[in-house]
C-alpha cells in the first residue's frame, strides 16, 4: 500500500499561481505513475497532469502551457505548479498513485488516492 497526502491548495486571485505537493510514503517503489486529477461538485473526476517512473508527462489540453508537473525521487513527492490560474480551474485536486505488484504470477495495478486539496481561484 501507498498513503498519499496533497498539500498546496488555497484561494488565489485569477491569474496567480499554486504549487500542489503529494507525499508519498509506504511502498513507494512500486509506483509506475503518479497523476493530479480534479473534481467539481456533479462531474466527473479529470486527469489534469500525470507523471510515469521515467519521467515522461503529459496534460490535459486545458491546462497545457500552465501547469506543470515535476517529481523529487528523494523525497517520494510530486509537485504540481498551477501558473496563470483561472476561475474554471475551481475544484478539489486529488493525488493518484499507481502501484504495481504480483499476485499469483499475474501483474496487478492498484490505484491509490489522497484525500484531496481544495483550489479555489476567484475571479
Amino acid at each position: 500500500q501507498v498513503q498519499l497526502v496533497e498539500s498546496g491548495g488555497g484561494l488565489v486571485q485569477a491569474g496567480g499561481s499554486l504549487r500542489l505537493s503529494c507525499a508519498a510514503s509506504g511502498r513507494t517503489f512500486s509506483i509506475t505513475a503518479v497523476g493530479w486529477y480534479r473534481q467539481v461538485p456533479g462531474k466527473q473526476r479529470e486527469l489534469v497532469a500525470a507523471i510515469n517512473s521515467g519521467g515522461s508527462a503529459n496534460y490535459a489540453d486545458s491546462v497545457k502551457g500552465r501547469f506543470t508537473i515535476s517529481r523529487d525521487n528523494a523525497k517520494n513527492t510530486v509537485y504540481l505548479q498551477m501558473n496563470s490560474l483561472k476561475p474554471e480551474d475551481t475544484a478539489v485536486y486529488y493525488c493518484n498513485a499507481v502501484v504495481r505488484r504480483y499476485y499469483l504470477g499475474s501483474t496487478v495495478n492498484d490505484q491509490n488516492w489522497g484525500q484531496g486539496t481544495q483550489v479555489t481561484v476567484s475571479s
